[in-house]
């Protein structure tokens, strides 16, 4: 081959090595022509906060790229879906609760220990259906009732038992998945004896309009919802114990995490990082004060230094 006809190959060779390099994003960039994670969530604020936060930390530390698919609807919506995955047009990794985990879909009962709910879930997951459960985040978000200032001082409520003396009295207003969970109505109703006035299932982001309006009297609540503080509202004790810990942790597909382990690197940055109060504020800064849950998610790992 002569000079002339070796140029020219080796030009029209560097062309095509120079316009593959281009499309797959140099190779090594994050959110590049590498795999695709989907990460979902459930259908409150909360979860769609920690889902950006999720998101962000797989972008900023792996070279992975990332699908958002958030407000998905309850638990069961997203646990089918993570069993899917996300090449099946379901989803790879969502924040779950170890109590839930625990109650609601192992139908286990309740326990009060932290440790073992964590333990026992973690377990069972991974030998069922090969989901892994990492870190937790370190805030429990476990479910409680609320009531109106006044009303706790009106009939000196502090507790679930003080509440089921005036349960008569009042209307119970609660999430529709609250309505069925074992951990949620029938276990509270069977283990503290509740006769309420009447109970309305609704959306959760009517919960709080409905009590302002006194429409009802008690709601159910998670100890980390922001707008227990802008609504003025007294969280009662769980003096029977009856809630089992909810600490929050990412759930990841198993083979995922098989091919990919930066993943639980970078999601475990923010292992025990996160405090009740510190998510009852990013929750109120998007339900009281309207800002956009992925705004506060990125400021808040922004604020840790993590991205």
């Amino acid at each position: 081959m002569n000079k002339r006809k070796l140029t020219i190959v080796l030009s029209f060779t560097l062309l095509i090595l120079a316009i593959v390099t281009g499309c797959n994003g140099g190779g090594g960039a994050s959110n590049g022509g590498g795999d695709t994670v989907v990460i979902g969530s459930k259908n409150f604020t909360e979860q769609i906060i920690v889902g950006n936060m999720m998101a962000d930390l797989i972008e900023a530390h792996t070279d992975l790229n990332v699908e958002r698919k958030f407000n998905l609807g309850g638990t069961n919506v997203c646990f089918e879906a993570i069993k899917k995955g996300g090449s099946n047009n379901g989803i790879d990794a969502y924040m779950d609760y170890t109590g839930t985990g625990l109650v609601d879909i192992l139908q286990m009962e309740p326990t009060t220990d932290p440790d073992e709910a964590y333990n026992t879930v973690k377990e069972e997951y991974k030998e069922r259906w090969n989901l892994v459960w990492l870190e937790p985040w370190g805030f429990n978000n476990t479910y409680t009732l609320a009531v109106k200032e006044e009303l706790a001082i009106e009939h000196d409520l502090n507790t679930f038992s003080d509440l089921g003396k005036i349960a008569d009295q009042i209307v119970l207003g609660c999430s529709m998945e609250f309505v069925e969970r074992p951990d949620g109505l029938p276990g509270l109703v069977e283990k503290y004896g509740f006769e309420f006035k009447d109970v309305k299932s609704m959306d959760t982001g009517i919960r709080y309009p409905a009590i302002d309006n006194n429409e009802v009297q008690v709601i159910d609540a998670f100890a980390t919802d922001g707008l227990l503080v802008s609504h003025n509202l007294k969280i009662l004790e769980d003096d029977k114990q009856f809630f089992p810990p909810y600490y929050a942790a990412p759930l990841v597909r198993g083979d995922l995490l098989d091919k990919h382990p930066e993943i639980a690197d970078a999601l475990n940055k923010l292992a025990n990082a996160i405090t009740d109060e510190d998510m009852q504020q990013l929750n109120y800064q998007v339900d009281g004060e309207g800002k956009d849950a992925a705004k506060v998610a990125k400021e808040f790992l922004q604020s840790k230094g993590l991205i």
